[in-house]
């Protein structure tokens, strides 16, 4: 039997079949390998193993017995199954194998600060993470996408989780969907539509009240504006700081990345995906990150609408307004361009720290972003109130 001992940890590497012709012997390599080492904690690798008795099953039990810390990787879906029906799943620490993806034909849907969202199948989506230090972050997607779902939030969730690369990714099943962006991208006449999907989503959302465990958006902003204050005059900073601060805690559930990449179409069904970014907050934060992908981020960036979202500006500007118009049941213009200015705030704060954190502050072209964004919410908090509506 093959093992790895690396720092306190011992691997033990199953392959074949274990049943009663073989299971006496390894028992006994495994026992002496474990015995000889006396590790903190045990693995055991099932990358190779096709299959295990009943007589495999205790060994297993004496594996745990000897060294408490131990669990199981790489199993395979049909040994996994054993372990599954004999109850073992729900004893011992056993990770299924992943699935091996290769994405390089694959049609990019959606792209994230976190991931990627590629369309594998007609009837499959596979968020790929960037980091490839990522399965606590795909575990933390997935039970995020569980609450919210258990809660009433029309969301994908993600049922499996593959290797892509050096990368691991969730797998979403979504029979015959289409993102926002590719409704719109086909047919502009859809605005109106899209739009009034997404405050309903948005509504739905914002009626419910999330669990504590949800990051707060508040503290979020507060980072953001801590981060920009070197470029802010200490009056000019003082009263934005004053302005993000009097925004109540409600406890509303916010995405977080509202926008025509996240919802997907499924029949009659608008679904929201890309569920990492849930926190909490006032609505004001969410109708800022709409601004952003609709608007704000044209400042840094005049194709990324057409380069992102895969639809011009224009039509990016008539959803924004038509959302707006929407979510406030109002066709007055000095209503809706009042709660975008104060949404333009939040929004363009966090441009500003974007701009700051990959290191553009020093450049010509990143100065003057800085200078942009800067002058437009010194404008608006001369005057603004309050951030709320």
């Amino acid at each position: 039997m093959k093992s790895k001992f690396d720092n306190g940890e011992l691997t033990l590497y199953l392959h074949g079949r274990i049943d009663s012709n073989n299971a006496h012997n390894v028992e006994k390599e495994a026992l002496e390998c474990v015995h000889a080492h006396s590790p903190k904690s045990l693995i055991a690798d099932a990358e190779n193993l096709e299959y295990i008795s009943s007589a495999g099953l205790r060994i297993v039990l004496k594996l745990v017995k000897t060294v408490p810390d131990f669990r199981m990787i790489n199993v395979s879906s049909d040994v996994y199954e054993i372990f599954d029906m004999t109850g073992f799943t729900e004893m011992i620490n056993i990770e299924k194998a992943y699935r091996i993806f290769d994405v390089s034909n694959c049609e990019i849907i959606g792209e994230g600060a976190n991931g990627m969202i590629y369309r594998v199948a007609s009837d499959l989506i596979l968020k790929v993470y960037k980091n490839a230090d990522s399965l606590d972050d795909i575990k933390r997607e997935r039970d995020l996408s569980r609450t919210a779902f258990i809660l009433g939030i029309p969301t994908a969730i993600p049922f499996d989780v593959v290797k892509v690369g050096d990368t691991y990714g969730s797998v979403f099943e979504l029979l015959d969907a289409k993102s926002f962006a590719e409704l719109l991208r086909d047919d502009r006449t859809k605005v109106d539509f899209l739009a009034e999907k997404t405050v309903k989503l948005g509504k739905i959302l914002h009626a419910t009240q999330a669990p504590k465990s949800l990051p707060r958006q508040s503290d979020q902003a507060r980072e953001w504006l801590r981060e920009a204050k070197p470029v802010f005059e200490e009056a000019d900073f003082q009263r934005l700081e004053n302005l993000i601060e009097a925004i109540p805690e409600t406890g509303t559930m916010l995405h977080g990345d509202l926008h025509i990449k996240n919802i997907m179409m499924q029949g009659h069904e608008a679904l929201l995906i890309d569920m990492d970014t849930l926190c909490t907050g006032h609505p004001i934060y969410e109708l800022a990150f709409i601004y952003n992908a609709y608007e704000g981020f044209g400042i840094c960036d005049k194709e990324v609408f057409k380069n992102f979202l895969m639809v011009d500006a224009e039509t990016v500007g008539k959803l924004l307004h038509r959302i707006l118009e929407l979510y406030l049941e109002t066709s007055d213009e000095a209503v809706i361009e009042s709660v975008k200015e104060k949404a333009s705030v939040i929004g363009l704060l966090r441009v500003l720290r974007r701009v700051i954190r990959i290191g553009e502050a020093d450049t010509p072209s990143g100065r003057e972003l800085i200078e942009a964004c800067k002058s437009r919410i010194n404008r608006s908090t001369a005057h603004l109130d309050t951030l709320t509506f």
